[in-house]
Formats: C-alpha cells, sequence, structure tokens
C-alpha cells in the first residue's frame, strides 16, 4: 500500500513534476511513418503537452508547440513547406529547430528588423525507426533511441496498432509485472464470456521477478509445468520504463498526460519459408478502437482489450493507497520501488537506467526471450488477430495469407505466447 503522497509522485507526467523529469529521459514512441504518406499533420498530445507533428516535403519531420508565436493559431491546422511548417493564419513559417525562417509580411515592409530571427517555438527532436516515429521532450543531449533486436528481424509483417485509454500510464505499465491476471483476465473471463466453452488456463502454483540490465523478467509456473518450461527459464520482460515484451511483440504505454494513455503495440509476424508478403510491404498501421460502438461498453473480446477494461476499472488515476497488496504482487512492488529510485537519480543530476549514449553498446539489443514462439495449433481459414479489436479488412486479409502459409509449410500456424 502507499501513501496519498507516494502515489502522487507515480501519478504526475506534466512538466516539471519528478515522474515528468523521469518519462522526459526516455524517447517515445508517438505515431506511425506510414500514417504521413497521405497526411503529413497530426496534433499530438505527449507528457502534458499540446504538440504538432509534421513531415514537409523534404521528408523531414518535425515536433512543434501547437500553436503559432504570432497570434496562436492552431498549427496542425498549417500547410507543410518544402522546409517547414507555415502557420495557414499569416503565413509564418517555422523549421524542424522551431526557429521562425519566414514572416511573409514584415520581411517585405521591414526587412531591417530582422524580427523573424527573434522567434523561436519549442520544438523536439523527432526519429523514424521500426515503421514508428519516436519523439524526446528531455533536456539536451538527447541520448541514443534504443535499438531493440526485433526491430532489425526480416521476412515479416509488421502491424503498428494505436488505442488511446482514457487513464494513467502507470497502472498500464504496472500490468506488465502481474503474471496471475493472465490466468483470471485473459483465460478465466474469456471463459466465461465463451458461454463455459473450452477450458480454461491451468492454475499459477509459483511466480517469480528478477532485474535485469533493461527492466525486470517474471516468471511463472502453472498447473503441468515444471521449472524447465520456457514461461519459467525464460520468461516475460517488463522492459523499463514504459513497456512490455513477450517474445514477438512489443506494448509501450505513452503517458499523453495524467489521465491518457496512448498504447502502441508492435507485432511481428514471421513469414513461412518460401513465403512473400502482397506488395513486399512489412509495416501496417491501425488505429483499434476501445468502445462498442453500439452500447458504449468497453470492448472485451481481445486480449490488449480486457487489459484496458481492468486499468480503466481503476479510475482515470488509480488511488494505491486504497490497495490491498498479495505475495503474488512483489513484481508490482519493485516496478514501483525502481520509480522512486530513478527518480531520485533524475532529481540528483544522473542519467536513468535504460539510457544509451555510446553507439557500440546500443546495436541490436538483445532481450531475454526467443523470438520463435509456440506451434499454435492447424490454421483456420480465417484466423483472428488475438490481440486489439477491429483489425481493418484489408490487414487481416494479409495476416490470415501470412498465417496461412505456416499451415502449408507444415500444418501448423506459428502461435503466440500468453502475456
Amino acid at each position: 500500500m502507499l501513501t496519498e503522497e507516494e502515489n502522487a509522485l507515480l501519478m504526475q507526467t506534466q512538466p516539471g513534476t519528478r515522474m515528468g523529469e523521469l518519462m522526459r529521459r526516455y524517447w517515445q514512441p508517438i505515431a506511425a511513418v506510414g500514417e504521413f504518406d497521405t497526411q503529413p499533420i497530426k496534433a499530438i498530445r505527449l507528457l502534458g503537452e499540446d504538440l504538432v507533428l509534421y513531415k514537409d516535403r523534404s521528408g523531414t519531420f518535425g515536433l512543434l508547440e501547437r500553436h503559432c508565436a504570432h497570434r496562436r493559431a492552431d498549427l496542425s491546422y498549417g500547410v507543410v513547406e518544402d522546409c517547414g511548417l507555415r502557420c495557414n493564419y499569416h503565413g509564418w513559417r517555422y523549421d524542424e529547430t522551431g526557429q521562425c525562417i519566414e514572416q511573409p509580411f514584415d520581411d517585405l515592409a521591414y526587412p531591417e528588423a530582422h524580427f523573424k530571427e527573434k522567434i523561436r517555438l519549442r520544438a523536439y527532436p523527432v526519429q523514424a525507426k521500426a515503421g514508428l516515429l519516436w519523439a524526446y521532450l528531455g533536456p539536451s543531449p538527447a541520448p541514443l533511441l534504443p535499438d531493440w533486436g526485433p526491430f532489425h528481424w526480416e521476412n515479416g509483417m509488421v502491424q503498428l496498432v494505436f488505442t488511446e485509454v482514457p487513464c494513467n500510464w502507470f497502472q498500464c505499465q504496472e500490468n506488465s509485472i502481474d503474471p496471475v491476471h493472465f490466468e483470471w483476465l485473459h483465460s478465466y473471463w474469456s471463459y466465461e464470456l465463451r458461454g463455459r466453452s473450452g477450458a480454461p488456463a491451468p492454475r499459477h502454483i509459483k511466480v517469480g521477478f528478477d532485474e535485469f540490465d533493461y527492466g525486470f523478467v517474471y516468471r511463472r509456473i502453472q498447473e503441468g509445468m515444471d521449472e524447465t518450461h520456457p514461461l519459467w527459464t525464460v520468461g516475460r520482460t517488463c522492459l523499463w520504463p514504459n513497456a512490455l515484451y513477450t517474445g514477438d511483440h512489443f506494448e509501450w504505454r505513452v503517458p499523453v498526460d495524467d489521465t491518457t494513455t496512448l498504447s502502441v503495440g508492435w507485432f511481428f509476424d514471421a513469414l513461412a519459408p518460401g513465403h512473400e508478403l502482397p506488395g513486399g510491404k512489412r509495416y501496417y498501421h491501425w488505429y483499434s478502437p476501445i468502445k462498442e460502438a453500439e452500447t458504449g461498453r468497453w470492448i472485451n473480446s481481445h486480449t490488449m482489450n480486457q487489459d484496458f477494461v481492468a486499468w480503466v476499472g481503476q479510475g482515470a488515476l488509480a488511488d494505491r493507497s486504497l490497495e490491498h497488496l498479495s505475495p503474488s504482487d512483489r513484481g508490482v512492488i519493485l516496478m514501483r520501488q525502481k520509480m522512486f529510485e530513478q527518480m531520485d537519480v533524475v532529481a540528483e543530476g544522473g542519467d536513468p537506467t535504460n539510457i544509451f549514449r555510446d553507439p557500440a553498446l546500443n546495436r541490436e539489443l538483445q532481450l531475454p526471450h526467443p523470438r520463435t514462439g509456440t506451434s499454435g495449433g492447424p490454421v483456420t481459414a480465417s484466423p483472428r488477430f488475438p490481440f486489439l479489436a477491429e483489425q481493418p479488412s484489408e490487414i487481416a486479409e494479409i495476416y490470415r495469407q501470412v498465417k496461412a502459409g505456416w499451415g502449408q509449410a507444415d500444418g501448423y500456424g506459428r502461435g503466440r505466447t500468453p502475456d
């Protein structure tokens, strides 16, 4: 159980707060690169700031504060140019550093004033990696964007799936180190939702937690397993500070503000030998809804949607001073302690954990789970993406072909492992 003061520290990601300052030391995924093929400007809210993300005609990405320095017009309705973003109100133009590089009337009428040289918006670095756009809102110099090993996997389809979840990011991340919830939220509840068809997963009989260089590993043993099972020998990764990695996918819980989280999923499915993706594409991005349009109820049919139901059910800001933790929550306690520790590190002027500055130490960083997954049984005519609801039909067809390729190769579909 946390005190009210400790609980408040974990919830606040606004600029200037201790947690906010910690989270600003890390690159955050904010959009798919492919989104900007058709729409070059996007309004973004990240770590309590309203921003505009754009791609100019030269291909340069920029992330600026949302409002023009002149009369505060909304730059997400601006115009991209060969260099920079132009305000649609009076034509002031900014480059990716936030510097105003053109003021059409003033440049013509008062060229001697050089007024534009005095105007600069807040601007943040943006990088593209693994199909995603990443932003860094912390102090200079920016660290290196982590080069996780799975980002280099070839010959597969990657789905980038985004969902806005109306609650604080940290209660989402705590799910990343809670093994027992799988048995009940994703197995027993699904068993009930299916009308008690099939069978729920075996009961947990042992859990374990270990810290390593990039975060924590949680391990589990369920009935019928022993300590030679990969769920114990390898486990699953709670990736510091705000991600989960299970072997073939990542989930980031990105702090939009104190009461909103952007869930970003990166899902890899390998192609069977001899198979190719239709059109040769690799990255596919889509947005998944969180509620049923007809009823307004939370969607509960898919694994991550079930997680969302649990997270938002705790309230927009979970009050941990009312909790009663049990021994199975030791991983949650370890992560909270680590958060307090790392907030102190930043307050004292140091780099928190998982910050990379040496390029030689940031190459294909290996995580403690194999990419191979497990056999998922015979491929059906229309395999269902299990994680998030309302996969677009054109992407679902490609996913079906990927799964069917494995069925043709060895009679089995490449399955997924539980979180």
